[in-house]
């Protein structure tokens, strides 16, 4: 970090400096010179390559005049039991499911990590802005790789479009982990005071932050201990590296998500699911937990999260991934006919989530 003044010194316009008594000596501020947040960045993508993950980018078949690219981490050949792992709201995907990686694999699991689009390294021409067609780019990129049949984990916005990929694909997801996720959300509910936003342009303002005190306000909205200080400087940084692309795309997303929902029209799953809630989620209530075990009825089963909120995944990442492991090991209903489905196609891998330059290409069996 570096000291700057907050403005240069006047000169007058004659040229001559002014008399050493009238010099204003202004207020000296700090302002960040690294980047704190692209340091993160790197060392989370460094996380991923060494647990043996690669990052894909998969160019989907798209109208004429659109492209649609969903970029993807994974291991080169997924070929043992797969795990879909769909982040929420915020940065791209490494920076919510780094910490379960290792344990995931070490059970046996491959996990594979989809930037949704207009996060991270995925966007779209497309104008489609429903969990619908998020979860439709989602199953085409992983039909593209080879993987017809896997597990679905999704936080918060990521278990909204895994709940529709559960719903339009039962004979692809075999079980769904739910985590802070408020699927069973209406409309009616911000009017009526369930949430900490009157509507859904102050909850656009929340979550997808433009301003260093719109990030303090969602930081303590969603941990039960927040960080004590949080300077504007790394906030700012925050949002400059990681929140300031695809706002516009980002606030739709939300409105698609809450406008007119209902209930009612909420399709009722199949597969076994686990419910994960921090029981201090302020941004979606413990209610929502309760009102989707009661939705999905005896094929559900509610695990709450003491002493954490919203951002549950996080603060609590060793009991939320304890607890994901276990469900995912215990056998299915229908054990003997889960199965992947093998089939061989072609992927384009990318070194960079910025740039896109084919490496090299994978047959994947």
């Amino acid at each position: 970090m570096a000291a700057t003044d907050s403005a240069p010194e006047s000169v007058p316009s004659g040229g001559a400096p002014p008399p050493p008594s009238s010099v204003q000596h202004p207020r000296r501020r700090w302002q960040c010179v690294l980047s704190f947040t692209a340091a993160r960045d790197r060392f989370l993508r460094r996380r991923f390559l060494s647990a043996g993950l690669r990052p894909f980018s998969v160019r989907l078949p798209s109208p004429a005049g659109t492209t649609t690219v969903v970029h993807v981490w994974a291991p080169p050949r997924p070929s043992r039991r797969p795990v879909l792992l769909l982040h929420g709201f915020g940065a791209s995907a490494t920076w919510q499911w780094g910490p379960y990686l290792a344990k995931l694999l070490a059970a046996g699991f491959d996990p594979v990590v989809p930037d949704l689009l207009f996060f991270g390294g995925s966007s779209s021409m497309v104008g489609d802005r429903t969990d619908t067609f998020q979860a439709k780019t989602v199953k085409a990129a992983m039909d593209a790789m080879g993987v017809r049949r896997f597990a679905v984990v999704g936080v918060s916005y990521g278990g909204f479009v895994g709940y529709r990929m559960a719903a339009m694909y039962p004979e692809a997801v075999e079980r769904v982990v739910m985590v802070s996720s408020g699927v069973c959300i209406e409309e009616d509910d911000l009017a009526a005071g369930l949430f900490p936003v009157a509507d859904i342009k102050e909850a656009a303002e929340l979550l997808v932050p433009r301003r260093p005190e719109d990030v303090r306000r969602l930081v303590k909205l969603t941990f039960v201990r927040p960080p004590p200080i949080m300077p504007s400087c790394f906030l700012k940084d925050y949002i400059d590296v990681m929140g300031s692309d695809h706002i516009q795309e980002k606030t739709e997303l939300l409105h698609a998500l809450i406008s007119d929902r209902k209930l009612s029209d909420l399709p009722k799953i199949t597969q076994p699911t686990l419910i994960i809630w921090g029981e201090k989620d302020q941004v979606f209530p413990m209610e929502l937990a309760h009102r989707l075990e009661r939705h999905l009825g005896e094929n559900s089963r509610l695990v709450v999260v003491k002493n954490a909120g919203h951002a549950a995944n996080l603060e609590k990442s060793k009991e939320v991934c304890r607890n994901i492991v276990e469900y995912l090991q215990e056998p299915l209903p229908n054990a003997s006919t889960a199965g992947k489905v093998p089939t061989a196609c072609s992927v384009s891998v990318y070194e960079s989530t910025r740039h896109y330059r084919t490496i090299q290409k994978l047959s994947l069996t």
